[in-house]
């Protein structure tokens, strides 16, 4: 089943990147969000404390809320980078390492994203469940761990040449 094709403002690098991709072409604004999310719930919490005094310690609400605001802020920043690899917002940088990064496998002779022990079919059902599913994560947080080759782009502008179809004869 093909990608869905959906008009972006900006070129779209990967439909599905894998989480490593994802995480190492992370802005240092996606950590300062990630940052402020987990700092932002304990203080939310002390704020909300002050307002109105419960006269209960606050250390395990405390940790509990750090926890979850370090969960919530690193999923948060996840999606903002990979809505750069969907084009849907700004990606110059993103577009400029994804090119280099793929151009040098491409002529190192190796596949452009990895190679996989799956078979073909748990590759292709990866990438179904897996494709924009960081839109989803409210309801489940889903990453691409699995090496496929449906990504919704042209391989052929890294240099990868098509394979010739050869029959036995």
């Amino acid at each position: 089943m093909p990608i869905k094709e959906v008009e972006t403002p900006y070129p779209r690098i990967d439909a599905d990147p894998h989480a490593s991709r994802v995480v190492r072409y992370m802005r240092p604004s996606d950590y300062a969000v990630w940052a402020g999310a987990t700092a932002g719930v304990p203080a939310a919490l002390h704020l909300w404390e002050m307002a109105d005094p419960t006269k209960v310690s606050l250390k395990t609400p405390v940790r509990l809320g750090g926890f979850l605001g370090f969960i919530g802020g690193f999923m948060l920043a996840y999606q903002r980078s990979s809505a750069r690899f969907w084009g849907w917002s700004e990606n110059k940088r993103e577009e400029e390492m994804d090119f280099k990064e793929l151009s040098q496998r491409a002529s190192e002779g190796k596949p452009l994203y990895g190679t996989s022990q799956q078979p073909e079919w748990v590759q292709h059902a990866a990438s179904a469940n897996s494709t924009f599913s960081q839109l989803k994560f409210s309801a489940i947080p889903m990453f691409n761990f699995v090496n496929h080759n449906y990504h919704g782009t042209d391989p052929a502008k890294y240099g990868v040449q098509p394979k010739e179809s050869t029959e036995d004869s």
